[in-house]
C-alpha cells in the first residue's frame, strides 16, 4: 500500500497539469483527480499496478470529469479537448489499454512548465500568481505554501480563494502565453521553481526534513527554463544555485534521519558532480556582468561547496555576497541570513545586533528559522536562559520532526549547562 501511495503522489503533479490543460479548469480537474487516486488506492492493491501510473490517472480523472459535467456548454469544451487528443496518432485513452509513450511525450513532457506560465498571468498579483502555482503545480498543502510567505494559514487561504474568483469572473483563460508574453511572466515563474525547491530542501510539513521529489523536479524545471531562455543569467543563476544546494542532501540528515547542520556535515558525501555543474553555470552567469539574485545566492553556495571543511569557510566573503543581495532584493530573511554570515565573520555579537533591527517584524516573530539563529547566537554569548527561550520558541513554530529533535536538544544542552553552572 505505501508503494502504491507513492507512486500515486509522484505522478499527481503530471497528471494534474495535463488535466487542466484538457479540461481548462483548476477545481473540476483536482476534483476529478481526487477522485482518480481514491480508486487507484482502492483497486491497485488488489487488481496490480498498471503498467502506465500516469496515464491511467489521466484516462480515469478526465472520464470522471465528463461524468460530472453534462451541461451543454462544458461537453463542447470536452469534445474540443477529445478531439485534439483522438487526432493525435496512437491516442488509445482507455485506462485499461494503456497509453502509447509517443501520446504521453507529446501531452505530458512540458504541461508542467506550460502550466506555470499560464498560472503566472499578469492579471493576478505576482504573490497570488506563486501562490495558485505552488498549489496547482506542485500539490503543496495551504499551510506549507503559508509557511514559504510567512504567513497564517487563515490569509493564504483567502488569498487563494480571491485567486481563483478574478479567474473565472475575469474569464483568464488557461492557455499557454504567446512567446513575446513569455519574459514579462519569467521572473513569476522562477519563483514558483525556487519555492518548490525550498519546500523539497526543508520541508515544513511533519513528514521527513527532505523531500527530494519535490527538488528534482524543481531541477528538471530549471533545466527546461535553461534550454528556453539561453544565455538568461538569472535562470542559470537558478539552475546552479538548485544544484549547488541540492548537492548536500545526502549530508543533512544522519542514518535516523535527523538534522545534520552545515558545519557537522560529513563532506565526502556532497555531489561532486553537481557541485562542478552549479559552479560552472553561475560563473558563466556572472561572467556576463548583470548579476541578480538568483546569482549571488548561488555564488554564495558555490562558497560553501568550496571549502573542504568548515573552519575554512570564507565567511567575510558570503557576508559581503548577503550585503549585495540585500541591496537588490531587501527582505528580512536576506538580513536574517546576512546575520548569520556576519556573526561567523565577526562574532555572535554584530549578528545579534543586525537580528535587532528585525526581530519586531512579525514575519520573523512567526518564522522559526529567526527564533533558532536568535538562539544560537544568543547561546555563544553565554546568555543560555535568553537561548532556551529563543530555541522553545523555534519549537513551538515548526512542525518537522526532524527539526524539532535538533532544537530540542540545543534545549536540553542548555539546561544541562544551567545546572552544571
Amino acid at each position: 500500500m505505501d508503494s502504491v501511495a507513492a507512486i500515486v503522489r509522484s505522478d499527481s503533479k503530471r497528471a494534474l497539469a495535463t488535466l487542466i490543460r484538457i479540461l481548462g479548469d483548476i477545481e473540476l480537474a483536482e476534483d476529478s483527480l481526487q477522485e482518480a487516486v481514491a480508486q487507484a488506492l482502492e483497486h491497485w492493491p488488489r487488481a496490480g499496478r498498471p503498467d502506465n501510473p500516469l496515464a491511467w490517472l489521466i484516462t480515469t480523472a478526465r472520464n470522471k470529469a465528463i461524468d460530472r459535467q453534462r451541461r451543454r456548454v462544458l461537453e463542447r469544451r470536452y469534445s474540443e479537448s477529445q478531439q485534439d487528443l483522438h487526432e493525435l496518432p496512437s491516442a488509445g485513452l482507455h485506462a485499461e489499454e494503456g497509453m502509447e509513450e509517443a501520446v504521453l511525450g507529446l501531452h505530458i513532457q512540458d504541461d508542467l512548465l506550460r502550466l506555470i506560465f499560464t498560472c503566472c498571468h499578469p492579471a493576478l498579483a505576482r504573490p497570488v500568481q506563486t501562490a495558485l502555482t505552488l498549489k496547482t503545480i506542485a500539490g503543496l498543502s495551504v499551510a506549507e505554501i503559508a509557511s514559504g510567505f510567512l504567513v497564517p494559514v487563515k490569509t493564504m487561504e483567502q488569498r487563494l480563494i480571491r485567486a481563483k474568483r478574478k479567474i473565472a469572473e475575469a474569464r483568464i483563460p488557461y492557455e499557454v502565453p504567446r512567446p513575446a508574453d513569455l519574459p514579462e511572466r519569467l521572473g513569476a515563474v522562477l519563483s514558483v521553481v525556487y519555492l518548490i525547491f525550498n519546500e523539497g530542501y526543508a520541508s515544513s510539513g511533519a513528514g521527513d526534513l527532505i523531500r527530494v521529489d519535490l527538488c528534482k523536479e524543481a531541477i528538471r524545471l530549471a533545466r527546461m527554463l535553461v534550454r528556453l531562455f539561453r544565455g538568461e543569467p538569472e535562470v542559470s543563476g537558478l539552475l546552479a544555485l538548485l544544484l549547488l544546494q541540492h548537492s548536500r542532501h545526502r549530508a543533512r540528515t544522519d542514518a535516523q534521519g535527523q538534522f545534520v547542520t552545515l558545519d557537522q556535515q560529513d563532506r565526502g558525501l556532497w555531489d561532486s558532480g553537481m557541485i562542478a555543474e552549479g559552479r560552472s553555470l553561475v560563473e558563466k552567469a556572472l561572467h556576463q556582468k548583470k548579476p541578480g539574485p538568483y546569482q549571488i545566492q548561488a555564488a554564495i553556495a558555490a562558497l560553501h561547496c568550496a571549502a573542504r571543511d568548515a573552519e575554512k569557510t570564507d565567511w567575510p566573503q558570503i557576508a559581503e555576497l548577503y550585503a549585495a543581495l540585500e541591496h537588490r532584493q531587501p527582505s528580512p530573511v536576506v538580513t536574517l541570513n546576512r546575520a548569520a554570515a556576519v556573526s561567523k565573520a565577526r562574532g555572535p555579537e554584530a549578528g545579534l545586533a543586525l537580528l535587532a533591527t528585525i526581530e519586531d517584524l512579525p514575519d520573523m516573530q512567526r518564522y522559526h528559522y529567526f527564533h533558532s539563529v536568535l538562539g544560537a547566537l544568543l547561546a555563544e554569548c553565554g546568555r543560555a536562559s535568553e537561548a532556551i527561550a529563543a530555541f522553545q520558541q523555534a519549537l513551538l513554530l515548526t512542525r518537522n520532526p526532524s527539526e524539532r529533535a535538533y532544537l530540542q536538544s540545543k534545549v536540553t544542552a542548555l539546561l544541562g549547562q544551567d545546572k552544571a553552572g
